[in-house]
This record gives C-alpha cells, sequence and structure tokens, in this order.
C-alpha cells in the first residue's frame, strides 16, 4: 500500500510503500476516497508548537513517532471488517472520526475521546489518511454520510466538528442581537461562520487580512467584514459592530489576534481559543475581575458533536465552504501543505487518489 508519510520532522512528504494488516475484532479497513489538508498537519510536520517564552512543544514527546501518516479529514470506502463488526459492510461509504483515545480512561468512558491524555488520533499517533488506505481501530468512529458530497464531508471530520464546538461556546452567554466576532477565515473558520447561520445566529464579523476570505466571509453569512491588514483591528471590529463585541472565535490565535480580539471584547464576553499558529499574549489580570471575562481553549471536537454536525449538514441547514481539489499524492500533500502556510487556500483542500486507467 501507498502511504505518503513526513519521514522526519521539517521535511517534506513522501511516498512510502508499507503493508497494512487485516483488520480483526471491531476493525475496519476502508480505501480512502477523499482526505482533507488541515493546518495542523503543517504542525505535525514541522514537529510540534510554538508556545513563546516556553519554547517550542516537541510532539515527539507526547508520543508520536516518524514517519508519520498524517491526514485526519477522511472518508473511505470499507473493503473489510473484523469478525466482531456489525454496523457497517463492505461498499459503504463512511466519514471517519479521527480524535480517538485510549477508550478506557474517564473521559473516553464519557464519549471525550478528543479529550484524552493518551490519543491515539489518526493522522497523528496513528497513520492517518493520506494513504491509499486507512484502518480504524472499531466501527463506531465511521459516520454515515449518505446523500452528502464526500468531498465535503471529509471536512467536517475537523473542520466541521471544530468549528461546531467553539460555536455552541461561544454561544453559551450570547443573545441573538449580540455580535460574535470570527477571527481567521481560513478553511475552519468559515464553517464556524457556516455553523453560527446553522445554529441560527446572524450578528456575526468575520476579521482577516485578506480581501478575498472577506468577500467569502460575507457569502457564507458574515453580517460585518473587518480588513485588520492595517493593524488597528480592535477598532475597526468595536466600530463595525457598533460597541464591544460578547464573543470571539479565534482561528489564528497567536499573540497578534488574541490582543485584537481582546481588546474588543464587551463585559461578560467570552474567547474560544481555537488556532495553533502559536506564540503569546500577556494578559492584564486586572481586566479579567474587571470585565468579567471567560477565555476558553477549544480543541476538536467529541464523535457525538460530529454526529451532531452530519446531522444538520444532512438537513441542509449547514452552508458549504469551498472546496480546492487536488490529488492524493506526495506532491498533492506538500502542495496542499504550501498553500496552508502561504494563506492562499480559500477554503478547504481536499485529495482524492487519480481515477484508474
Amino acid at each position: 500500500m501507498k502511504s505518503f508519510a513526513v519521514p522526519v520532522a521539517g521535511s517534506p512528504v513522501a511516498e512510502q510503500s508499507v503493508e497494512i494488516q487485516e483488520p480483526t475484532g471491531f476493525e475496519v479497513l476502508l480505501t480512502v476516497t477523499h482526505a482533507g489538508v488541515c493546518h495542523t498537519d503543517t504542525h505535525v510536520q514541522e514537529g510540534g508548537y510554538d508556545l513563546g517564552e516556553r519554547g517550542f512543544m516537541e510532539m515527539t514527546a507526547r508520543g508520536m513517532e516518524y514517519p508519520v501518516v498524517m491526514g485526519h479529514e477522511t472518508v473511505g470506502e470499507v473493503i473489510a471488517v473484523g469478525d466482531r463488526v456489525t454496523g457497517v459492510s463492505v461498499g459503504d461509504r463512511r466519514l471517519v472520526f479521527p480524535w480517538i483515545g485510549c477508550g478506557e480512561c474517564r473521559r473516553c468512558v464519557r464519549g471525550e475521546d478528543n479529550y484524552c491524555a493518551k490519543s491515539q488520533a489518526l493522522g497523528i499517533f496513528r497513520p492517518g489518511g493520506f494513504a491509499e488506505q486507512i484502518l480504524v481501530p472499531h466501527e463506531k468512529y465511521l459516520v454515515d454520510i449518505d446523500g452528502l458530497d464526500p468531498a465535503w464531508a471529509a471536512t467536517l471530520a475537523c473542520s466541521g466538528v471544530t468549528a461546531y464546538s467553539a460555536a455552541h461556546k461561544a454561544l453559551a452567554h450570547v443573545s441573538d442581537e449580540d455580535c460574535v466576532a470570527v477571527i481567521g477565515t481560513g478553511g475552519v473558520g468559515l464553517m464556524a461562520i457556516a455553523t453560527l447561520q446553522a445554529l441560527g445566529h446572524r450578528n456575526i464579523a468575520a476579521v482577516d487580512v485578506r480581501a478575498e476570505n472577506l468577500g467569502i466571509a460575507r457569502d457564507m453569512g458574515a453580517t460585518i467584514t473587518v480588513d485588520s491588514s492595517s493593524g488597528d483591528g480592535a477598532t475597526g471590529l468595536i466600530d463595525a459592530a457598533g460597541g464591544p463585541v460578547a464573543a470571539v472565535i479565534d482561528f489564528v490565535n497567536n499573540g497578534a489576534t488574541v490582543a485584537l480580539g481582546f481588546d474588543a471584547l464587551d463585559k461578560g464576553g467570552t474567547y474560544v481559543h481555537v488556532g495553533l499558529y502559536g506564540g503569546e499574549f500577556r494578559l492584564p489580570t486586572a481586566l479579567m475581575a474587571l470585565k468579567a471575562l471567560s477565555l476558553l481553549g477549544n480543541y476538536v471536537g467529541s464523535l457525538s458533536e460530529l454526529i451532531e454536525v452530519v446531522d444538520i449538514a444532512k438537513a441542509g441547514r449547514l452552508p458549504r465552504i469551498p472546496i480546492v481539489a487536488g490529488p492524493l499524492s506526495a506532491d498533492g500533500v506538500n502542495t496542499g501543505l504550501t498553500g496552508l502556510r502561504e494563506g492562499t487556500v480559500a477554503g478547504r483542500t481536499v485529495l482524492s487518489p487519480a481515477p484508474a486507467t
């Protein structure tokens, strides 16, 4: 089987040939038909995350091993099942939930695999979807996407469920007329705007440095757009929103964007940190109390949340983000990663195998 892996930290993705085991027990083997490229993949390729003055967090210290077959937005067709599988059959097309845990800790027992301290996430700690085939450890992680475009459905496994989980956190203490600001309108930020729309919220501000992305954000349902490239984004956001905003969802989450969003928050406001661009922000502690602010982190989402997102999509309530197609190959993955780093991807890149000749 061909897979497209990062051999060592910092290196380009390269093709490799590996043997894949036949599924046993609850395991399911799928042929990959669609694989989305996510900004998290760039961090896995680089080896970790920028923690500002705290240094660089090495992913290998958390158990990741190179070579790494990335890809955690995967749709595939079932080609073999273990002897205990009852819910899927050969030929079924399914979306893969990648954020799996150890299956035994209190988090996993509560259905919060994405919070497991011993994560077994596909595309990070287990081989992911940048390959011809993917082995999923349990059938429960496969979601029926009947009726959905599989290329778009693939994006729901990360950008979709992440946006959905973050939107719920932001809306918990927000009224219908309050403004929710989305900072960063790449693939996940656009999905957040779509999700806020699907959840019935209509006062949405999109903040970005690229006019093209802001135009797409408005098409997706943003009622306010703010170009923050001039450096006065907080003032621009407050002016455009008619006052401080009730909530911010930050899909960049570096020092500059957090400073922007923090300064734009109203009393009692909520800041949801999602992006992994890295860096740090010095917190004015007195303002936390004086303004009664809430700062929340959001790491992807749970299996139950993914199922809810898919159900909303099936009901036709979720606006569709733009999809950029590419080949599922080493070159295709590298091109997709470069586009993310350079900020030239409008929407989400989804890779597919070349048609058989």
